[in-house]
């Protein structure tokens, strides 16, 4: 399975931007989806995640900003960011937790390569 991110850049303070995730190869279900990011120097947060049935989960630092959003059908993930700050530059990661693929008895946990965000002060 493998997740590729897309939709970074560099934005200013109080901006949006919208990133997405394609997940690809012989997949059968995925329970959750999610986003997480790293900032320089700190280890890996959680920013928000989302069930096969649309239950969404957000760190309280991105709330009421950021938006979750999947499409099952095509395995795909996005997070609209808005209202953007310095604080949010970091490196986001795709993640797609409780994969199971065709033929697997058990479900597994992927991770895309992380796309840069910048937020300019």
């Amino acid at each position: 399975v493998q997740l590729q991110a897309c939709g970074g850049g560099l934005v200013q303070a109080g901006g949006s931007l919208g990133l997405s995730c394609a997940a690809s190869g012989t997949i059968f279900s995925i329970n959750v989806m999610g986003w997480y990011r790293q900032a320089p120097g700190k280890q890996r947060d959680l920013v928000a995640t989302i069930t096969s049935g649309g239950t969404t989960n957000y760190a309280s630092s991105v709330k009421g900003r950021f938006t979750i959003s999947r499409e099952n059908v095509k395995n795909k993930v996005y997070l609209q960011m808005n209202s953007l700050k310095p604080e949010d530059t970091a490196v986001y990661y795709c993640n797609a937790d409780r994969v199971l693929r065709v033929g697997d008895a058990l479900p597994s946990g992927y991770w895309g390569q992380g796309t840069l965000v910048t937020v300019s002060s």
